[in-house]
């Protein structure tokens, strides 16, 4: 079962700049590529616990700004170290201009 909140307009989303939401009390980095897809992730780096919406957005990655490790915008996982263990990847949908998130988060498929 899935439980969407609007988190922001799409026309708030700058390309390839993170933006930091909260869904029921997580932070979840968003960001719209250059393709203009929306993602959404957790935005805690699983390697060293720092925001992910303060990294880069370099195509379908986030980096983090401090030890440059980097996720998959799609799947979560891990594309360069330091960071071994993906994050979570939330469901986004994008209806009547509005940004809309899965609550659930999901990694690899499972949900979280």
């Amino acid at each position: 079962m899935s439980d969407f909140v609007r988190v922001c307009a799409l026309a708030e989303l700058a390309r390839n700049t993170p933006a930091l939401a909260e869904i029921d009390g997580r932070p979840v980095a968003i960001v719209r590529d250059e393709n203009d897809h929306v993602h959404a992730v957790d935005d805690t780096c699983s390697h060293a616990n720092v925001s992910l919406s303060e990294g880069e957005v370099d195509g379908c990655t986030i980096e983090c700004w401090l030890h440059g490790s980097a996720f998959d915008l799609n799947t979560g996982e891990p594309t360069s170290l330091p960071a071994t263990e993906p994050i979570a990847v939330y469901a986004v949908k994008v209806e009547e201009g509005d940004v809309l998130v899965d609550a659930t988060a999901s990694v690899n498929g499972v949900t979280a």
